[in-house]
């Protein structure tokens, strides 16, 4: 494994740089690190990308999206076929290896579909021109993605009153994808907009991204944020010290079912009881029309060493029975609004956004509705 030590150049726009492709290699910053040590990987094939992502050197539903697209376009570069359909056969490999690591975030299918029918489109074109557009549509997503957050932060600020306080869960921020944020967006949103808010992240057991990546990156954008224990924020609520709730999403139902990290489900229940308003910030691409609701998502089951040691710490018995599953699923019930690149909409009429012929002006929320 090779570390590469940061530079200032790669902080641009008051974002962190997460991951980027650079002359044949891919430049992965090492989240399972911070906040005690700012470190990038350097990614020479396909499949330590691969381990990267199974590894959460690199996380969030987004960024492992983009990553899957650098570690297809790195995987090309090595295949030594002058045929389609030959150099189709050995990429299959390359997308079964990313689909397999994690199974509960969407983007990465997202990414291998995409790739796959672009690359059928241009079967005529000769295979080293595949291998370089790889290259150009990997740096393509992670552009996208970027201005998709963005925008995703401008509708999500609209919700945003100066003042308030939001409480989030786990890491949906630049961290998570190419840049600003998804969760965070609304937040860095606001802030630009003039508007004083305060953030509230909760710790976010058993690997602790809001502990060590929300409230770092926060306070590297100079935005107010508290951190909690993940079992504080019912009390905090209970004093009404929360005004509105925003997290993130790794894979979302046409229904409105939100697949997001473990704990979210909880909050949910939480600020339902307390009447307080819960946003989930989900990009298009992390929603699967193809389900019809959260119980046919897949739920990651970890490894049970993250539950019994932190940072190698065993802080539980040796031979005690553990679960460990990644996410949890949050009926679109208890969700007031998903907030998208093409507006906020409440979750029944979220499938609606997928018609061609939908005038989204029409479903769309808007914070006079509330």
């Amino acid at each position: 494994m090779s570390y590469i030590t940061p530079v200032i150049q790669e902080k641009k726009d008051n974002m962190v740089k997460t991951i980027e492709l650079v002359n044949g290699k891919v430049l992965m910053l090492d989240q399972s690190r911070l906040p005690i040590e700012v470190r990038y990987i350097e990614c020479k094939d396909y499949r330590m990308v691969a381990e990267g992502i199974k590894k959460l050197w690199i996380r969030g539903a987004p960024a492992i999206g983009i990553a899957a697209a650098m570690g297809m376009a790195l995987g090309a570069q090595d295949i030594d076929s002058d045929n389609f359909d030959d150099f189709m056969k050995e990429m299959e490999v390359v997308f079964e290896t990313l689909l397999a690591t994690r199974p509960t975030a969407v983007n990465i299918r997202w990414a291998v579909e995409r790739i796959k029918k672009a690359l059928h489109e241009r079967r005529d074109e000769p295979v080293s021109k595949l291998k370089d557009f790889l290259i150009k549509e990997a740096d393509a997503i992670l552009k996208e993605d970027v201005e998709i957050n963005k925008a995703i932060g401008r509708w999500g600020a609209r919700f945003i009153k100066d003042g308030d306080t939001i409480i989030t869960h786990c890491n949906a921020g630049s961290l998570a994808t190419g840049g600003y944020g998804t969760a965070t967006g609304p937040m860095r949103a606001a802030t630009e907009q003039g508007k004083k808010i305060q953030v509230i992240a909760d710790e976010t057991r058993p690997v602790l991204q809001g502990a060590r990546l929300t409230a770092w990156e926060l306070m590297e954008d100079n935005i107010p944020v508290t951190l909690i224990t993940d079992n504080m924020a019912g009390a905090i609520m209970q004093k009404g010290e929360i005004d509105l709730a925003i997290v993130g999403t790794d894979r979302t139902a046409a229904n409105g079912d939100v697949a997001n990290k473990i704990g979210t489900y909880s909050l949910a229940i939480l600020c339902k009881e307390h009447g307080i308003p819960f946003y989930v910030a989900a990009p298009i691409s992390s929603i699967d029309f193809s389900i019809a609701s959260g119980k046919f998502i897949p739920i990651e089951e970890r490894d049970p060493n993250e539950v019994t040691s932190v940072f190698g710490c065993r802080v539980a018995p040796e031979g005690v029975k553990v679960r460990n599953p990644a996410f949890d699923v949050t009926p679109a019930k208890y969700v007031t609004g998903i907030i998208t690149e093409k507006g906020v909409f409440r979750p029944e009429d979220l499938h609606k956004i997928n018609k061609e012929d939908m005038d989204l002006k029409s479903i769309m929320l808007e914070p006079e509705m509330l």
